[in-house]
């Protein structure tokens, strides 16, 4: 469901509203905009996959010996690659949810050198702080909350790595 309004001069593509939906509807971003339940799911399902992955490139490429050593450093690979992954989507949600705040809208009618500027209406305004408040910040923060918690949990797993060498 795209926005398609006559009186907004900005190309359907660039507009906040219509950038938003087509985030929403990707793979990896609407992952991000699920329920608490879902999100942890998936998640769940992400960390294993990659987990099993890590696992089979370090039987091939390294000669551990140490059991422990082999399972901390398959944790650590997973989480940073994990950390990776929520910092794409912050970095995403974080756009939308500027172009969705902001009283004005940058756009490029044909290329890069003719930038337009154009200022919302107050019916375009008021839809999308709506949106970027109640949809979209709510996304942010959980993000934000997952990045911190991968950090200390690194930081965990790496102490447990130099108690273990």
């Amino acid at each position: 469901m795209f926005s398609t309004k006559s009186d907004c001069p900005v190309p359907f593509d660039q507009q906040p509203l219509n950038e938003y939906l087509a985030l929403k509807e990707s793979f990896l971003f609407s992952w991000s905009m699920s329920t608490n339940k879902s999100f942890i799911v998936n998640l769940f399902y992400i960390f294993i996959s990659l987990f099993v992955v890590f696992s089979i490139f370090l039987i091939v490429c390294t000669n551990t010996n140490n059991l422990s050593q082999f399972f901390l450093l398959d944790l650590i690979f997973s989480n940073v690659v994990i950390f990776f992954l929520f910092i794409r989507l912050y970095l995403g949600w974080s756009y939308v949810v500027k172009r969705l705040m902001s009283a004005t809208v940058f756009y490029e009618e044909s290329g890069w050198y003719d930038g337009q500027v154009w200022i919302k209406t107050s019916d375009y305004l008021i839809q999308d702080r709506l949106i970027g408040i109640y949809q979209v910040k709510p996304s942010i923060v959980r993000i934000k909350y997952s990045c911190l918690s991968i950090i200390l949990n690194l930081i965990v797993i790496y102490l447990f790595f130099l108690c273990f060498e």
